[in-house]
């Protein structure tokens, strides 16, 4: 019996998973994501403060040529905490035994992951490339959606704020323009946008292709699995400066220079839609709920990504079945599910193994799996983040 096999029968389908810290060289950790003060910056100044915590991912991080080969990516733990596995070696190995048989045939892997985004400040005006651009540099196009957890969410950061495409009235040649200022100071970029207050525990769709500028909240994010991005907005609030060297990130080399190239990645009509909220807000929307449980769909806009918040009462003991394998991160409370205690912690030390982050593979979710709530005061409140689910496209299709 390998490795994989092991793992996977020892948590009879529900897969335990080491947390995942990933830096970035261009932000300012919010500090809200249970790391260890003393830990945000243990990897180095050079390489930028802990800022954000990967969930269920097989996606390396793109985090320049010193990033370790691992980074980003989520280990399947034994429950003693002496045996790991990449989880995308386990796929690799058992395929639809771990993802189902519709999605490992059609990607040969699992297509998605979330993470928690966690900046002191907003972040530039940025964009992640659709599918057309993004295979000029060997990658995939990056849908993503927004949600902002009410637990993770103690202060607002800086600027709780988040820019989200352009103003309708927009022309193209403004934009250009701005663009070209890239290296003359503020390129006032965000002259041409608008700013939407978050509000917690709602969230928001992000095509590829939309020009945004995210809140200075921690953020829970579904995605496609890519990390494919370019930033268009040189100077930030507060008076930071974007390296020019992000302008041009995930752009062709025979490309770079070619302004007119950086507005082609531009989605025009879906940036300067009017209805721009109307089309990409997400209120929670409840899916079915008793005296024991609510489960509600917070993030359902886009058909390649989604999630759903689960909430189970004090003291009850629900069995949850769904449609698709998922990964899912404990927000709140103390349990059991399936064959594993779980918990919230209040601090992570780096390297440390939590009980907070688990995977479901396919045959367990339709089998479905208990989760117990052993608290008798606080709900038991978790995540669970999903590729393709055929419940959503029932739901897509009737709303």
């Amino acid at each position: 019996m390998s490795l994989s096999e092991k793992l996977l029968k020892e948590g009879e389908g529900v897969l335990r998973l080491a947390p995942v810290w990933v830096p970035r060289s261009f932000c300012i950790p919010g500090k809200r994501i249970k790391l260890h003060p003393d830990d945000y910056y243990v990897l180095g100044l050079e390489r930028g403060g802990i800022d954000e915590r990967w969930f269920a991912s097989t996606t390396h991080a793109d985090n320049g040529p010193d990033t370790p080969a691992d980074e980003g990516m989520s280990y399947v733990v034994s429950a003693d905490g002496r045996e790991r596995v990449l989880l995308a070696d386990m796929i690799s190995e058992l395929g639809e035994k771990i993802v189902g048989k519709r999605l490992f045939e059609k990607y040969g892997k699992w297509p998605m992951f979330s993470k928690f985004f966690d900046n002191k400040g907003p972040l530039p005006h940025h964009i992640h490339h659709r599918d057309e651009h993004a295979k000029r540099v060997g990658e995939a196009g990056k849908p993503e959606m927004y949600f902002f957890p009410s637990q993770v969410n103690n202060h607002g950061g800086t600027f709780p704020f988040t820019f989200f495409g352009l103003n309708p009235e927009t022309k193209k040649e403004e934009v250009k323009k701005c663009l070209e200022n890239f290296t003359k100071g503020d390129n006032k970029l965000l002259d041409l946008s608008r700013a939407y207050k978050i509000t917690l525990d709602t969230g928001w769709d992000v095509p590829p292709g939309v020009l945004h500028a995210p809140a200075s909240l921690c953020t829970y994010e579904p995605q496609f699995a890519s990390d494919v991005y370019a930033m268009y907005q040189s100077v930030l609030y507060g008076g930071e400066c974007v390296s020019e060297d992000l302008l041009w990130k995930n752009t062709p080399e025979e490309e770079v220079g070619n302004f007119d190239y950086l507005m082609d990645v531009i989605d025009w009509e879906a940036n300067v839609d009017p209805n721009f909220k109307e089309k990409r807000f997400m209120a929670p929307v409840v899916i079915s709920s008793d005296e024991s449980y609510t489960e509600e769909w917070i993030c359902y806009k886009c058909p390649v990504a989604s999630a759903k918040r689960l909430t189970v009462n004090p003291g009850e003991s629900v069995v949850i079945k769904d449609e698709a394998a998922y990964g899912m991160i404990l927000l709140e409370g103390r349990g059991k599910m399936g064959k594993w205690d779980i918990e919230t912690p209040t601090l992570i030390r780096y390297g440390e193994l939590t009980s907070d982050e688990f995977f479901v593979t396919e045959d367990a979710a339709l089998a479905g799996v208990r989760i117990t709530n052993e608290s008798k005061t606080e709900p038991l409140v978790m995540l669970k983040h999903f590729s393709e689910n055929p419940e959503l496209d029932r739901f897509i299709a009737k709303n």
